[in-house]
């Protein structure tokens, strides 16, 4: 069985459903694993010709056997991608003769974070009945986490959710699939300000210790470690399918969190080959950066046509830092401090040079990004979002010759983002049946400043009034 460890060594051990229900850990830190799974080849090859619940079950398992049957697992995953509009739930579409996106925009919401969040949702819920707990959930989005979770918690038993978005700056598609849910247990908050923001106002909400005492409080965001595990999945389901573990893949990863990307280590630390992760940035290229320097130091956030990683705070990062320190939690705590107090902080050529060994980093402006989905729609007739035209255009690019297949991950449906398409390609990618109405429906959010006592009181009185 697996323990837990906080990146920043002042915890101890914790089993699964502990670090589940926590999201984070009590010192400031992310949930890391003790110890990593290992499966052999064969182990990984005798999943060909499963279907995706039956891989994901089978992926995720051993990251939370202490605290789920294999049984439980399977049912609920069956459970979570039941929802999905096709039949394959995570196909591969061919672009050129070895590169290949992972279509990941096939669930609730249109996009990737539905196959964490649609199977959160779910493990929260078993959780808590079990021991008639009460759980409010908070958490942070520069667009599709938001929806994702408010779709996968929605009317749930036992559960607030309270969504921070940055107003003004996510596309109104995102907006509005956040937005219209009128379950009672959902609070949508616009914060006037940047997704960063957001993500430092939730941050502080987990470190109000009278908060914590008071309330249930559970992360959604990446920062919880199940969310990261479940995505894992994906990558071995790819990878079987494309015969790539006797010829290793590059993945290509649109990147804004560092979750979705760290979700393909984790795949690979559990044995699955993989040639290169890449690292996929937009203008704001802080992880692009930091691969190229060994500095890591937020700019100011800049608006794009990828407003999903528009990102200079890249939560996740901690997990690959603690890995790279040797899980030396000191030193993972020093480098958070030096970020908190003098704005960044730099790491030995060592270490960078382990980083850079497991990943490839680069960046896409507006104009590549553009440029890139008039192109793959021109050579194969597909038309993708600017974010997976991010991934596309980065990992051609550090794709060396010879590597392959290239898996670029289609990380959310184009009509999410019409406006750029439309200006693109001069024509308006339509939203599936379900959503054709979408325009039409009433929101419902509070807007706010950058205030924590705000937001504090918030989700406190939301809480307490679905709750009791």
């Amino acid at each position: 069985m697996i323990a837990y460890v906080s990146t920043r060594g002042g915890e101890p051990p914790r089993r699964f459903q502990e670090v589940l229900l926590a999201g984070t850990a009590a010192d400031g830190g992310l949930y890391v694993p003790g110890a990593w799974p290992r499966w052999s080849e064969a182990e990984f090859a005798a999943l060909a010709g499963l279907d995706y619940a039956e891989t994901a079950a089978r992926v995720i398992f051993p990251f939370l056997a202490d605290s789920f049957t294999l049984e439980e697992l399977r049912a609920l995953c069956r459970e979570a991608y039941a929802g999905f509009n096709h039949a394959a739930v995570a196909p591969l579409v061919q672009l050129d003769a070895d590169t290949f996106l992972l279509e990941l925009f096939h669930g609730p919401t249109l996009a990737f974070k539905d196959f964490a969040l649609q199977l959160l949702g779910r493990l929260f819920e078993r959780a808590l009945a079990r021991h008639d707990h009460k759980l409010a959930i908070v958490g942070a989005t520069s667009g599709d986490t938001g929806s994702a979770a408010i779709h996968a918690l929605a009317g749930r038993a036992r559960i607030t959710v309270a969504i921070l978005h940055p107003h003004g700056r996510v596309s109104p598609i995102q907006r509005r699939q956040m937005t219209t849910v009128a379950a009672p247990n959902v609070l949508n908050i616009a914060i006037r300000g940047s997704f960063d923001d957001c993500q430092r106002l939730v941050k502080a909400l987990f470190a109000d210790a009278a908060l914590r005492a008071e309330l249930p409080l559970a992360a959604v965001n990446s920062i919880n470690w199940a969310r990261i595990v479940a995505q894992a999945a994906y990558y071995v389901w790819a990878a079987v399918r494309l015969g790539a573990l006797a010829r290793p893949a590059v993945f290509a990863v649109p990147t804004g969190n560092f979750g979705d990307v760290y979700a393909g280590h984790v795949a690979r630390r559990m044995g699955l080959p993989l040639r290169t992760l890449v690292v996929a940035t937009n203008e704001n290229d802080i992880l692009a950066r930091f691969f190229a320097t060994g500095t890591y130091r937020p700019a100011r956030v800049v608006a794009t046509d990828t407003p999903s990683m528009d990102i200079q705070l890249a939560s996740n990062f901690e997990r690959l830092l603690f890995e790279l320190a040797d899980g030396d939690g000191a030193r993972v705590r020093g480098w958070m401090q030096a970020l908190a107090e003098e704005g960044a902080f730099e790491v030995p050529a060592a270490v960078r040079a382990r980083a850079c060994a497991l990943f490839r980093a680069g960046r896409a402006d507006r104009a590549e990004t553009r440029a890139t989905i008039a192109r793959v729609h021109r050579e194969s007739g597909v038309v993708v979002d600017p974010h997976t035209a991010v991934g596309i255009a980065v990992g051609r690019r550090l794709r060396l010759a010879g590597e392959g297949p290239l898996v670029c991950l289609a990380t959310a449906h184009p009509a999410k983002f019409p406006e750029v398409v439309e200006a693109v390609l001069g024509q308006r990618p339509q939203l599936p049946p379900a959503w054709a109405d979408l325009a039409q429906r009433e929101e419902r959010f509070l807007v706010l400043d950058a205030d924590l006592a705000a937001v504090r009181e918030a989700v406190r009185r939301h809480a307490r009034e679905v709750l009791g």
